[in-house]
């Protein structure tokens, strides 16, 4: 289908972007990369009057380092993360983890802020934002505010981002050294959105886990961050007991929805399953 008709707007800062926003109030959407905006729009499930394609503004790109901190702009695409050499030095879960989003041609248009924005729980970001402790820079008319990714993600499609608000970057601390990651994501084919999913960032001194954060996908109305599954690692040398420990404390917060890539119980399933693979996988990494 062709979506209504609207007006386009291309501002060349964050502040052109922000007024914009503010004077258009309600009827206008942001166009980042475009891959959930542009086929709900097609659909007439959205029709905004107004878009404004934040891709001309220089500063919402790249990849730096702040301090203990490595910074990415949310318009940064997909593949510009899995080449950037600094993610591969510093945070190497940001640079692994987009191979399993989607496929090449999305990859080099999708943005990670906008992946994040949109708050889909079957998106991979916002798990891998939970485990990573990032923290999420937004912009408006009031100035600039940091919101952890722990308060970010409020319900399906709701997130703590304000209609005023533009998202201008990504904070995540740098690894320390000894970190292990992985990100374990069952999915039926390539391009798909995950069956479930579980990020893991893990830390060990002498046999024993000193450090854990683990997130999983598209298993709640939101991105979980398991808490529950991380004390049940926290404090024990890592064995089959305490993993399938973190596996259930893991499943038992799951309260995902039934649809074509299976039932309540498979991805609750598959939930446990992949965190199980992804806590053997960082352990695996932690030197």
């Amino acid at each position: 289908m062709i979506p209504p008709s609207f007006d386009y707007h291309a501002p060349k800062s964050v502040g052109e972007a922000v007024s914009l926003l503010g004077s258009l109030g309600s009827d206008a959407k942001l166009l980042a990369g475009g891959h959930s905006l542009l086929p709900m729009m097609k659909l007439r499930f959205a029709q905004p009057a107004h878009l404004i394609d934040i891709n001309r503004i220089p500063e919402l790109r790249g990849i730096c380092e702040d301090g203990p901190d490595v910074v990415i702009g949310a318009m940064t695409v997909e593949n510009e993360l899995i080449r950037s050499a600094l993610l591969q030095s510093k945070v190497p879960l940001l640079a692994e983890a987009p191979r399993l989003i989607a496929d090449p041609q999305v990859r080099n248009r999708g943005t990670i802020g906008g992946d994040i924005a949109h708050g889909d729980p079957a998106n991979d970001h916002p798990a891998l934002a939970l485990a990573l402790d990032a923290t999420f820079v937004l912009e408006g008319p009031k100035g600039r505010r940091s919101v952890k990714a722990d308060d970010f993600f409020l319900g399906t499609y709701a997130t703590a981002l304000a209609d005023d608000e533009i998202m201008v970057a990504i904070r995540v601390p740098a690894f320390a050294a000894g970190t292990g990651w992985a990100y374990e994501k069952l999915k039926r084919k390539t391009g798909d959105w995950a069956t479930a999913g579980a990020a893991v960032v893990l830390r060990m001194s002498a046999g024993t886990v000193t450090h854990a954060r683990i997130g999983l996908t598209n298993v709640g109305p939101t991105a979980l961050r398991a808490t529950g599954a991380e004390d049940a690692l926290l404090g024990k040398p890592l064995s089959d007991a305490s993993i399938n420990a973190a596996a259930d404390a893991a499943m038992a917060i799951c309260d995902p929805a039934e649809d074509l890539r299976g039932d309540v119980e498979y991805k609750t399933a598959m939930a446990g399953q992949m965190l199980k693979r992804a806590i053997r996988a960082a352990a695996a990494r932690c030197a």
